[in-house]
Parts: structure tokens; sequence; C-alpha cells
């Protein structure tokens, strides 16, 4: 869940005029001690719940196979080496068994066409690691455009948020010594020129939001402290987080500053010599630029010179005589009841602009010519998810075309825009035969009568009679979409044994765009919930499964989907897997960045919100005496973003109450994603899935809840 908003005043007045208990109810937590990340009797308790699964595991031959399975998959040579153009080379960034923390590499365009290029290493991030016995894990090279001499290298520890930057010379592939250097926080940092870069860090005292971002972004010189740096913009500590950033295409360059106040809204400033200027634009849209065209993308209805502009639309102006209070506009996107807007990629002369509909990806070039804008639609061959990039913007149009689906392997193309011509460069392999597989859409219908998609893969000779092994997966939230895509893992893990894999475009998503979004926000978080057993019932009426044989899985936001599909509804499953979730929605804003997602649920100070919210709160929810589905919760000590703490006192408070059927299992290192490396990605998959297969599979009467 790579926003926020907090009113101390509002809150306090609330609880004095209402007499709220909600922070004595949070004190009177018995398990609220196990929010001490890396305390000692927090650990202990942690190292026993893992001994405890792993105990469940040891004599797993399944468990044992899949993981090794899982591991060829993640560690293969084949896999398609992802690459963006930077100068006279192309780069990746690559895992391996041999490379387990990695290496940001280097070849050409030519070598790359080759079947077995060959790469230059750049960076090694297992050496570095080793060098400074820290467990680095790699975050990203912010390279400054478009000469690309120098670059921000990104670097976490157990791959938390929180990072470390240092500055790197491209040329002698070296940290540059006395270069930019800033200490690990949550931050961001974009280059200006050479000899200057924008900062957003923490700077001491009462220099971070309450969500735990920089509220503060300066200009940093070069060999100056940074403490002199010069600060450009201020947010306040209720805001979500500030940054800046260089914005270029061609000869056309914008510096830009952003002041998240919330999740979904912000300001936009442009900076003119030394006068920051606001944007006046909604405050739910974003903005970018394509030559001297700003892009205005819209997430809320805005009416302006007599037309009003709706929600989801995209739109294009000329900046300077916006600036000037212009406000004509090409609308390049308006969304139906059917498509929605995700994203856009650019070339010398065309705008990519990638949507949706029904879930399914489509592709539209836009071309600027004299002033004008004018467009084509791009064939697509499959149903799936597309991934679109630039090439070289400054003097190509040329860009980079990935597809994949549920059962096709992605490849990878090079294509032009403004014709239909593709270069194949490479293909993944396939790590399970698709063949005796379909992948099929349906709509379930939710309690308000809304039409909610999902995709169904399994095989095209299974029998409807109640007994497939079913996996029901969900999101439903911060305008995220789930589209098709492959995963050599999945199909090893769960479609071979004979699976079925179901995903819910539930409301709270991005599938349908803000409106989609917006119809589960806050108060009406329970649609999404709704929504999931809509299509868990839809399953089970069309006998693709039955409660015995279907389970529930999500992650981060969708983790606590899962908690509320186990305690809302644990007639219709009988395994739930809860992966780095938020479950205790009194203290979320609390713990880490949980202020930040105030404006998706609410405010749990705040009585009125707190009255809506306990209704589907997890961890408020459960109750001794209710047969719960089995149910295995899975996080990370270094997950710096969702607190382990929701997954930690969920499980305890399950066993205190007397339920048998809880497993846990939190890896040490990894952050949000859960895990730093190969080797803990395919143990941790390893256990969630060995843990779903022993409690669905159609003989397992003995683990069973339902009868």
């Amino acid at each position: 869940m790579n926003k926020q908003y907090h009113w101390p005043a509002i809150t306090a007045i609330a609880l004095a005029l209402t007499g709220f208990a909600g922070q004595a109810a949070a004190q009177q937590d018995p398990f609220q001690w196990l929010e001490e990340v890396e305390g000692k009797k927090p650990m202990e308790w942690v190292t026993t719940r893992n001994a405890e699964t792993r105990a469940k595991l040891k004599d797993d031959a399944g468990y044992a196979k899949l993981k090794d399975d899982l591991l060829v998959v993640l560690n293969s040579k084949d896999r398609i080496p992802g690459i963006y153009k930077m100068g006279d080379f192309v780069y990746n960034f690559w895992t391996d068994a041999a490379n387990p923390r990695g290496v940001w590499r280097r070849t050409t365009l030519e070598e790359y066409r080759k079947t077995t290029p060959a790469w230059e290493t750049v960076l090694d991030i297992d050496a570095i690691g080793k060098a400074e016995n820290v467990n680095w894990v790699f975050k990203g090279a912010n390279c400054r455009e478009p000469v690309y001499d120098r670059c921000l290298i990104s670097l976490s520890r157990g791959g938390a948020d929180a990072v470390t930057v240092r500055e790197f010379d491209i040329a002698s592939k070296s940290f540059v010594k006395d270069g930019f250097t800033l200490p690990e926080a949550k931050l961001s940092a974009d280059w200006r020129d050479l000899d200057s870069i924008y900062v957003a860090t923490d700077f001491g005292a009462g220099s971070m939001t309450d969500s735990g971002y920089p509220r503060i972004i300066k200009e940093w010189k070069r060999g100056t402290p940074l403490q002199n740096a010069t600060t450009l913009l201020e947010g306040k500590t209720t805001d979500m987080s500030v940054s800046a950033q260089l914005s270029r295409h061609q000869n056309h360059q914008y510096e830009l500053l952003h002041r998240q106040i919330t999740f979904y809204t912000a300001e936009h400033f442009y900076r003119d010599g030394d006068k920051l200027n606001r944007l006046e634009v909604p405050a739910k849209a974003d903005i970018g630029f394509f030559r001297d065209q700003m892009l205005i993308t819209l997430r809320e209805d805005w009416a302006v010179n007599g037309k009003t502009y709706v929600s989801g639309s995209v739109l294009a102006t000329g900046f300077d005589s916006f600036k000037q209070g212009g406000r004509e506009f090409t609308v390049l996107f308006t969304p139906t009841p059917s498509t929605s807007y995700v994203g856009a990629a650019e070339t010398k002369n065309f705008l990519l602009l990638q949507t949706l509909e029904d879930v399914k990806s489509r592709l539209t070039e836009w071309k600027l010519e004299d002033g004008k804008w004018s467009s084509r639609q791009v064939n697509l061959p499959t149903m799936g998810a597309v991934g679109v990039a630039g090439w070289d913007a400054e003097s190509s149009d040329a860009y980079t075309l990935s597809f994949s689906d549920y059962l096709t392997p992605a490849v990878y193309m090079m294509a032009n825009a403004g014709s239909d011509q593709r270069e194949l460069l490479k293909s993944a392999p396939a790590f399970f035969d698709a063949s005796a597989y379909e992948t099929v859409q349906q709509f379930a219908t939710s309690k308000d009568g809304t039409k909610v998609p999902y995709f169904v893969v399994k095989r095209k000779d299974a029998k409807l009679d109640g007994n497939n092994p079913t996996l029901l997966y969900g999101y439903g939230g911060f305008l995220v979409p789930l589209t098709p895509s492959y995963s050599g893992g999945l199909g090893k893990s769960w479609l071979e044994k004979g699976g079925v894999y179901v995903v819910a475009n539930i409301r709270g998503g991005g599938e349908y765009g803000p409106r989609w979004h917006e119809a589960a926000l806050k108060g009406n978080r329970q649609r999404a919930y709704d929504d999931f057993a809509a299509v868990a019932q839809d399953l089970i009426s069309k006998k693709i499964t039955s409660p015995r044989h279907l389970g529930a899985m999500g992650g981060s936001n969708g983790g606590l989907l899962a908690g509320v599909a186990l305690t809302q509804r644990p007639d219709l499953f009988n395994a739930v897997v809860s992966q780095v979730p938020l479950l205790d929605m009194q203290r979320f804003n609390k713990l880490l960045a949980g202020a930040s997602w105030m404006g998706e649920y609410g405010n749990p100070d705040i009585k009125a919100e707190w009255d809506f919210i306990r209704r589907y709160s997890p961890y408020h929810n459960v109750k001794a005496g209710v047969k719960y589905p089995n149910v295995l919760f899975i996080t990370s000590t270094r997950d710096d973003r969702v607190h382990p703490g929701h997954a930690r006192k969920m499980a305890a408070k399950m066993l205190k109450q007397g339920h048998k059927n809880v497993w846990y299992y939190e890896n040490i290192e990894g952050g949000h994603g859960g895990a730093a490396n190969n080797e803990q990605r395919a143990d941790m998959s390893a256990i969630t899935y060995t843990f779903l297969w022993n409690m669905l599979k159609p003989d397992n009467a003995a683990n069973a809840v339902h009868k």
C-alpha cells in the first residue's frame, strides 16, 4: 500500500463531548505489548510461534518439494530481464541463486537481443552487504537525466521502506567520495542539477508528519552541510508527506513540488526562479507533463470555464496558457461505466494511455503534432495485463511493450508508436503446462445489487461438484486494480495440484476508476467485504467449490479483507491467509504509516468514524466460542509500513480465546513485501500454499471446519 487526515483539535472535542473511550480501550488491550517490534518479550513470542509453524511442516514432504520448486522458478535464468535505456546502455536489476541480494547490471541493446547476453555488473548488492555486514536490499537508482552520469542509490536494511541514499558515479562504477549521502529515513530525493538535489527527509525534531514521512522539502547544494540546505516548502505534521521532482521532456523542464495533504488530496506547485506558484487544479488530481502540455488526471469532478469534466478523466492543456488563466482542455480520456484510466508512458511524439475495459487492458496512442492531438487504438494480443515504457523519449518513438495473462507467460517486445510493427525481444518460459486450463470472467451480484467482476482460472475439465479446492484472492483498496498476469509460482503451488484460482475485483480497488474506489471509502467500507462474500457465494452456488474447500487470501489492505472474511463470514471459508495485514483498526493510525490511511478508512479517534470502523475491525470482532476457518497470519519484522503488531496481536488474541486452528509466521526481515531474497520468498510461499492445500484438498476431512 505504496497518503492522510488527522484533526487533533476536533478529536479532543469529540472525546470531551461524547465521552468516547477509544483511548482507554486501547490502553486496556492486553496484547499491546506485542507492538514493540524488536522488544525481547515480543520477539520471544514470535520465535515460539515460528517454531510451532515449522514443527507442523517438519515432516511435510509437500512443503519441502514446493519450496524447491518455487526456488527453481524464482532463480530461473530464463526469466525475462526487464530493461530500461540510459545513455548507450540498457540496465537491469537481477537476483538469482548466485546473487540473492541482486546485481545492478548493464549491456547494449544489440547484446540484449542475444539468447545469452553478456552483462556488465555495475553494482553488486551482495558484495556491499558482505563488506559492510549489513543485509542491504536494493531500492532503486535515481539517475540524472539526460546525461546519466550520477545516480542516487537507495539501500534498505532488510527491505524496510526506510532507506539510506548514496551518490554513485556511473563511469567509475563507484560511490562518490564526499558525495550526496543521506542517513536512513523514509525519504525522497531527486536531482535538480549536478551540484544540487531536492531532499525531503528527517531533518530532526518536528520535521516528520504523523504518518512518519517528511514534511519539509529542501534544496541541498554540493559541498555544504545538509543542515544548511534551503527550505523550499513545508507541510503540516497532519499532512502525509512532501516531495519534489524535476520533470523533463525533450527541451521542456519543470521544477515541481508536491504537498500530499491526505492519501488522496494534494497541492501542487511549480518553481519559477525562487518563487513557488501553486497550480490551480483540484485537490484530487494528479499532474504530469508532455512537451509544453500539462496533463491532469482527475479523481473528482471539475467544473471549470462552463464545463464539467468527470472524475477519472485525463486532460491536456498548454502549460503557458494555463499559467496565464487559460482553461481550454483536450480530453484524452473520459471514463464509462466499464472503463478506467491506469497510467501513461511517453515517447518523443506520442503519449501512450493505458486503460481498462472490464479489467482487461487497452492501449491508445495519442500523437501531438502542431499543437493538435490525434489518437489511434493499439491492437493487443491477450485479455491480460500490459506494461508500457518509453524507450528514449528525447529522440525516439520506440517503446517496450510487455503482456501476460494468468495462463500466458510474459512476452517482451519493442514497438514503435504510430506503427503495428513489433520486435520480440524476450519470451518468459512456461513453468507449468497451461493447455489444460482456462480463464473465464464472471460477475457476482453484491448485497446492494452491484455487479462485481471476478476471474476464474481452472482446469477445463473441472467437475462442478463443489469439491474443487479454490483460493479466492482480493484487495479492494487504494484505487489499486487487480489485473490478469502470469505466475509460475501460482501454477506450481496451486493449479498443477488441481486447485482453482479466483481473483475478485471488488469495490475499493481501481478496476473502474475513482467511482469504484470511492464506493467503498470510510463509512462505505462494508461494500468491499460484501462484494468479496458475494463472489464466494457465487462460486459456491455455481458448484465450482463449497465452503469446505474454499479459501480466502489477501495482503496488506487485502490482509484486512481476509481478516474480515474470517470474522464476518466464517461460514463461507475453511482456510484464510492474512498477509502483512491491518487488523487492529482502532490503533492502525498510531502505528508506523497508519495515519496516512485515514483518508481510506476514517479516523478511529473520532467517535462517529470509529462507530463504522469497529463494525468490521477483525481484532475487535473475533470471539471465543465461534468456529472460525483455519487461519494463517504471515508478516515481517522489518515491515515499517504496516506494523507487524497487527498480525501478532490477532494471533495472540485468537490463541488466548482457545482457537486451535491458528498458524503464525513472521519473517525477521523483508519489509512490506514480506521477504528480502528469493530463498525467503520461496519459503514464505511454500508455507502459505502448503497450509492452504492441507486445509482445502478434497480428502482433508481431518482438518475441515465445515461438515
